[in-house]
C-alpha cells in the first residue's frame, strides 16, 4: 500500500461497548493485507495514572488532556510509518464523556470551556476517513472486572450520539450483534483498501 496521507479510523462510544475489540479485529484484517497499522488507546487509564479524574468525575482539564494526548499518539503513529491509524476514542468521544459527567453531577461548565473543547474536537474531524460509533446495548453483560454506574454509561451513550447527530458528523453506527460487527469490520477494511488505490 502506498499513500502519502495515512488513513485514520476513529471509534467512539460509551464504555464496554466493544470499541477496543472492534479496532483489534480491524487491525488484524488490515495486517493480513500487509498494511502497517498504528493504534492509540488507554487514554482514560493514562489520565487517571497522571492524577486526573475520569468517568463521572471528568473535568475540562482531564478532557483536554485526553484529547491532546490522543492527538499526540496519532502523530507518533504516523511518524513511525503507520499507513492506517486506529484511534480508540476519537476527539468527540472525550467531549461526550465530559458532557455526560456534567449532566450526571448536575453542573454546567462555562460556555467558553465547552466551546474550546468542541473547537479542539472539530479540528480533528477533517483527518478522519471513517468514524465508528458504538451503540449501548444493556442486555450485553459487562465484564465482571469492571464496575460501572449504569446511569453514567447511558448518559455517555446519549451524548456521543447527540454530538454526532447535532453536528451532522458522518459516521457508521455499530450495534452489538455479531453481524453488525462483522459488517463494520468489512466496511473499514474495504474503505482502507479503496483509499489506498486512489
Amino acid at each position: 500500500m502506498t499513500t502519502h496521507q495515512p488513513i485514520r479510523i476513529g471509534v467512539l462510544g460509551t464504555h464496554s461497548t466493544g470499541k477496543t475489540t472492534l479496532l483489534k479485529r480491524i487491525e488484524m484484517e488490515l495486517r493480513a493485507e500487509g498494511i502497517t497499522v498504528g493504534r492509540t488507546g488507554r487514554l482514560a487509564k493514562r489520565a487517571a495514572a497522571a492524577g486526573l479524574p475520569k468517568m463521572q468525575h471528568h473535568t475540562a482539564r482531564s478532557t483536554e488532556w485526553i484529547m491532546v494526548q490522543g492527538i499526540a499518539d496519532e502523530i507518533a503513529a504516523v511518524a513511525q510509518g503507520a499507513e492506517v491509524v486506529l484511534l480508540d476514542r476519537a476527539a468527540h468521544d472525550a467531549v461526550a464523556y465530559f458532557h455526560a459527567a456534567l449532566e450526571y453531577r448536575g453542573e454546567t461548565a462555562p460556555r467558553t470551556e465547552r466551546e474550546r473543547l468542541l473547537t479542539l474536537a472539530a479540528t480533528q474531524l477533517p483527518k478522519y476517513h471513517l468514524l465508528l460509533a458504538t451503540i449501548l446495548d444493556e442486555s450485553v453483560p459487562v465484564d465482571a472486572g469492571h464496575v460501572y454506574d449504569p446511569r453514567y454509561r447511558r448518559l455517555v451513550d446519549h451524548h456521543v450520539h447527540e454530538l454526532l447527530d447535532r453536528d451532522d458528523i458522518p459516521h457508521l453506527r455499530v450495534h452489538s450483534d455479531p453481524d453488525s460487527q462483522a459488517h463494520i469490520v468489512d466496511e473499514a477494511v474495504r474503505s482502507c483498501l479503496t483509499e489506498a488505490l486512489v
